[in-house]
């Protein structure tokens, strides 16, 4: 998997101080995406166990309390980045089980696959949906159309 951007400290993508991650990779591809750079799988760079130990890390930061970590992109739920994704969202469970895990996907509950599921199964929350720019509204809260929504899972 690779990634474009990885914030330890972020108040914008989530609710509260939270970590945040912006997978590459969409083949959703919608218009008015304000996020285009990340959908080719080959941009960014190679997500790594360094990387990896360090989202740990700094959701366990003592100094600068997060509340969770919100996993987006591209799409996190892309069939090349589950498997990395599936294995980070395990470590988190099992390392900081009192932190939220966010995903945004361009995916609708409804229809992802069994793999899919496998991530969906250990997060807190899924925003879905494909961004729809004729359903665009700034008035909603952590997502971009009305069209997508939010599923509280835990």
């Amino acid at each position: 998997m690779n990634y474009h951007q990885y914030y330890p400290v972020d108040v914008v993508n989530g609710p509260g101080t939270r970590c945040t991650l912006f997978v590459a990779g969409c083949v959703h591809e919608c218009a008015g995406c304000y996020n285009k750079s990340t959908w080719r799988l080959n941009s960014g760079q190679p997500f790594t166990q360094a990387l990896e130990a360090q989202i740990i890390a700094d959701l366990q930061d003592t100094l600068i309390p997060r509340q969770g970590i919100s996993l987006s992109g591209g799409d996190p739920l892309h069939p090349q980045n589950v498997p990395d994704i599936l294995r980070l969202v395990k470590r988190i469970r099992a390392e900081c089980p009192d932190k939220d895990i966010w995903v945004w996907t361009g995916y609708v509950l409804a229809d992802i696959t069994p793999e899919q599921q496998q991530v969906v199964d250990l997060i807190n929350v899924l925003v879905d949906g494909k961004f729809v720019q004729d359903l665009k509204d700034p008035a909603l809260i952590w997502r971009g159309s009305s069209n997508q929504v939010i599923h509280r899972l835990r």
